[in-house]
């Protein structure tokens, strides 16, 4: 069965955003421009434009057009977190080292926490600085089919998450946390004895339909916290805290 217009002409758009070719802030072509490129109507166009909206890849601005959407920092009640904002606004010197990189095919890890779909995998380990001393032990995997760009990345002037946070903005993302003793590797990484409690944060981020990356990281107990505020309605529909 051949692929409807309305979703060619958004699965080009998308492939165009994911793979670099359009950068956040860009300018879309116009629905006219669209129109005459594809041969369809403008409702055809519309359609499209109003999914990539809805996935949050693109912000449509009246009488502006269309604009490639910029990465989001805040936009969960548990967000995705830049370590190095973090890490330096209060006070420290954040630094990132990498320990192992590896590009493989995606295949069963044992672990449903690594998978990123089919294809070729960006797999990275590394650990995160704060004054120097180990704050946290990250393991990554990255899709390349959808960010092939971050395969030459060299993560030498910011993490692999803070990479992709400015390069490539998430619509969707799920978390996990758990309280483990340390492992043999990550007891030798973030210096501390082995069954030493961690705080462990599992993450997957989507782009659309499309998985991004997920990443596991393992903290120091004592050196990272979570804070979140929530609101809710009473029956009368008004807002609590």
């Amino acid at each position: 069965m051949s692929q409807p217009l309305h979703e060619r002409i958004r699965s080009d758009i998308e492939t165009g955003i994911l793979s670099g070719t359009l950068a956040p802030g860009d300018r879309l072509s116009t629905e006219v421009e669209l129109m005459a490129r594809y041969g369809c109507a403008r409702m055809t166009v519309n359609k499209a434009l109003s999914a990539l909206s809805a996935a949050g890849l693109v912000d449509r601005r009246k009488r502006a057009g269309s604009f490639v959407a910029s990465p989001r920092l805040h936009a969960m009640v548990l967000d995705v977190p830049d370590l190095p904002q973090e890490v330096t606004a209060r006070g420290q010197t954040y630094a990132f080292r990498l320990i192992e990189r590896r590009v493989r095919t995606a295949k069963a890890t044992g672990d449903a926490a690594f998978d990123v779909g089919a294809g070729r995998v960006l797999e990275i380990v590394g650990v995160h600085l704060a004054d120097d001393l180990p704050l946290a032990v990250e393991q990554r995997c990255v899709s390349l089919a959808v960010v092939p760009a971050i395969e030459h990345a060299s993560f030498a002037e910011e993490p692999p998450g803070t990479w992709l946070l400015r390069n490539i903005p998430w619509t969707e993302a799920e978390t996990r946390i758990a309280a483990i003793g340390a492992d043999a590797r990550n007891a030798v990484l973030l210096h501390v004895e082995p069954d030493a409690p961690l705080l462990r944060i599992d993450r997957r981020t989507w782009r659309g339909q499309h998985r991004v990356t997920a990443v596991r990281q393992c903290f120091r107990a004592g050196a990272y916290d979570l804070w979140a505020r929530f609101r809710t309605e009473d029956a009368a529909g008004r807002q609590t805290t």
